[in-house]
């Protein structure tokens, strides 16, 4: 190592057979099968029977913020297997 640049480097500038810039295309994804939409449907609706028991349980304890949190929980996870029920 001298310090003084290389002779022998090439930028990116100079080479010509150089892949276009930008993304490639991309296919659009195909829809779950509607067995697995079901499924996973059906899992969200077990979180979110989780989610709604810790509601509960919290706001029969008296503690408002976690029964709040469960609720959030309960009804963000019912919303998600809603969407991907129907939307796919």
């Amino acid at each position: 190592m001298t310090g003084e640049p290389s002779t022998n480097a090439t930028s990116a500038a100079d080479e010509t057979d150089a892949a276009p810039a930008g993304p490639a295309p991309v296919d659009p994804p195909k829809p779950r099968p509607l067995l697995e939409r079901v499924g996973m449907a059906l899992v969200a609706l077990v979180l979110a029977a989780l989610f709604g028991g810790v509601a509960l349980a919290a706001f029969a304890g008296g503690e408002i913020f976690l029964g709040a949190m469960g609720a959030i929980g309960c009804l963000m996870t019912l919303w998600v297997g809603g969407l991907t029920l129907f939307r796919g």
